[in-house]
């Protein structure tokens, strides 16, 4: 069964931090690398966060600093750990591998995070 659920969302001022957790099928995690991706009002979903199987990253330069993924392969969750949070962060926060992405159009339900000025 296909299954990914996101949570640790919610309202923050600017400056500060949220974590968030994405719990994932073994079906979308095994092997794959894993990302977060947001969706803010208006914008189209971009890929924030990426880390491979054994735990290298990347990230998008409007995050590289201030956020940092990471991986449980024995749980099969990822976390996104957010710091010195803005209010162009404020956006629905997925989590998928990007092959699964694409090949099944599977998505959660994503969480919320709101970055207030």
């Amino acid at each position: 069964q296909v299954q990914l659920v996101e949570s640790g969302g919610g309202l923050v001022q600017a400056g500060g931090s949220l974590r968030l957790s994405c719990a994932a099928s073994g079906s979308i995690f095994s092997s794959n690398p894993m990302g977060w991706y947001r969706q803010a009002p208006g914008k189209q979903r971009e890929l924030v966060a990426v880390i491979s199987s054994l735990g290298s990253t990347n990230y998008a330069d409007s995050v590289k600093g201030r956020f940092t993924i990471s991986r449980d392969n024995a749980k099969n969750t990822v976390d996104l750990q957010m710091n010195s949070l803005k209010p162009e962060d404020t956006a629905v926060y997925y989590c998928n591998a990007p092959v699964a992405a694409i090949t099944t159009g599977y998505w959660g339900q994503g969480t919320q995070v709101t970055v207030s000025s």
